[in-house]
């Protein structure tokens, strides 16, 4: 192994004995399933608002986005990033202050749970569906991040992609399994300040060493279609595809996905004084959007590299590795450069892990709390109860892995499935839950079945006929499921006036 690979893997196991050491830290501190899942509403601000969007912009921001610019421009890129930007702004503004508070007055500490007891379902069936939904839809999105893990060691070490995915996999699982939210929320915090360095070392790095921005701008300009938010460039063959309306709109509605993340969904639930929420929305909110726009500018970079052969042409899905390109390029340059490089690689250890981390979390209270305890009505002690939990964090993390054992696999495309599914089963019932009061127990129930079979239906049997069809599934799995709710809700008994009494309570002083 060289010198700069050694500098590298000296930053990232430095990296990784930090996390494992708070999550460990933070072991002793769950005293009970509410602790574990939402760390006792304890959290401030900042870390409220940086764990949010670090376990927000999982691998997708510096493998997917950069990716995604890198091999056709900013159109498909640009047109999500604003759609992500809108979304984020809107769900801190509207769904923060109401969830936290309805959350705790229901005294509901996952977010299936929230639902069965803001409509006072004794019987579970809404946090018994949200449950298998969260499984179904969180198994492949950690796989996602696993993929993002293989990928990466084995582009920089030639590491076998099985081997190197298993062990991130164990990482994160043991602080995950040992320290629950607190833990995840923490390392989260740190996370984001690894991944904002690496995304401005990088840029700045990049944009230097191709020639300085005029270059890489002419660069790009030179190529049909990549600068421009109405057509795409087309690799295969260099030229430009048009990018009409309706896919502006298909790919804008990626911010509709916010309202239905159960993993950023629990840090509205989990800070400790809802006033502040307002500082965790600006500083969430302007972090995004510088975060998103330089991971964007890190793909057009990448190309100029190429172009001007300083690192080699990238094809498919190994654009996805741009990032780790750069860094192994700036790792030649010596020991502190190759010391830096390992930092930007841990950086996209941090981007996957902070998102992973969330999402055991969120399955394993699915399970555990949801399904054992509420659905199988099984008597759990507190300690039996932790160990369960635990427990389901390995198993799942297992199936991650299995579903990831894909090398070749598009960690853009898993997330986009997954997102769609999160946002079209339960963004709906989550605004109408929060909004509107004539919502009913049926309404509900139907909008996010709906919702959630529809991205099914629609991505594998409606988008193949191509055409006006052929949009991103959560679109249309979102107007399904609210069209389904306010129908359903419309057509049954309006809700018993208890419920409706703490509805109104809960908005007027959330307002």
């Amino acid at each position: 192994m060289t010198t700069s690979l050694i500098c590298i893997l000296i930053s990232i196991v430095v990296y990784l004995a930090v996390v494992l050491f708070v999550g460990f830290r933070y072991a002793k501190k769950n005293e009970s399933a509410s602790d574990f899942y939402l760390g006792g509403r304890k959290l401030g601000p900042l870390v409220t608002a940086m764990s949010a969007e670090a376990s927000d912009m999982s691998s997708y921001l510096l493998m997917g986005l950069p990716g995604l610019a890198y091999l056709s421009g900013v159109a498909d890129v640009g047109w999500t990033v604003i759609g992500l930007a809108v979304g984020t702004y809107v769900n801190w503004l509207l769904v923060a202050k109401r969830l936290r508070r309805y959350t705790q007055v229901t005294n509901s500490f996952t977010l299936p749970q929230f639902f069965s007891n803001r409509y006072r379902d004794k019987k579970y069936i809404l946090s018994t569906i949200a449950a298998l939904i969260i499984i179904i839809f969180f198994v492949p999105y950690t796989a996602s991040g696993f993929a993002a893990c293989g990928k990466l060691f084995g582009t920089l070490f030639g590491a076998d992609y099985m081997v190197a995915m298993i062990i991130s996999a164990i990482v994160i699982v043991g602080y995950t399994a040992a320290g629950g939210f607190l833990a995840a929320s923490t390392t989260d915090f740190i996370q984001s300040i690894i991944m904002t360095f690496a995304l401005v070392f990088v840029l700045i790095f990049a944009t230097v060493n191709a020639g300085g921005a005029g270059v890489v701008l002419d660069n790009a300009k030179a190529l049909p279609g990549y600068l421009s938010l109405t057509s795409t460039y087309v690799a295969d063959t260099g030229t430009a595809s048009p990018y009409t309306f309706l896919t502006i709109i298909s790919t804008c509605a990626w911010g509709l996905g916010y309202f239905g993340m159960p993993h950023i969904l629990l840090r509205f639930m989990a800070i400790e004084d809802e006033n502040k929420l307002k500082l965790s929305r600006r500083v969430a909110s302007v972090w995004v959007v510088i975060a998103m726009g330089i991971a964007v500018m890190i793909g057009v970079v990448g190309k100029s590299l190429t172009d001007a052969g300083l690192i080699a042409e990238l094809s498919g899905s190994n654009t996805e590795t741009i990032i780790i390109q750069i860094a192994n390029f700036l790792s030649s340059f010596g020991v502190v450069p190759a010391l830096i490089a390992g930092v930007v690689l841990a950086g996209i250890l941090a981007s996957t892990m902070s998102t992973a981390d969330s999402q055991l979390l969120a399955a394993s209270s699915s399970v555990s709390q949801n399904i054992l305890q509420e659905a199988f009505h099984m008597q759990l002690s507190k300690r039996t109860s932790m160990l369960a939990a635990r427990l389901t964090v390995v198993v799942i993390a297992i199936l991650g892995v299995f579903i990831a054992r894909d090398p070749n696999s598009s960690i853009f495309g898993i997330v986009s499935f997954a997102w769609a599914g999160f946002g079209a089963a339960f963004g709906p019932v989550v605004l109408f839950s929060l909004f509107w009061k004539r919502t009913t127990f049926a309404g509900a129930l139907a909008g996010m079945v709906s919702g959630g079979a529809m991205v099914f239906i629609w991505k594998y049997l409606v988008a193949p006929m191509g055409g006006v069809f052929a949009i991103y599934e959560l679109l249309p799995a979102f107007l399904i499921g609210t069209v389904a709710l306010v129908l359903v809700s419309l057509c049954t008994k309006a809700p018993a006036e208890e419920i409706q009494r703490e509805f109104e309570a809960i908005n007027t002083k959330a307002v």
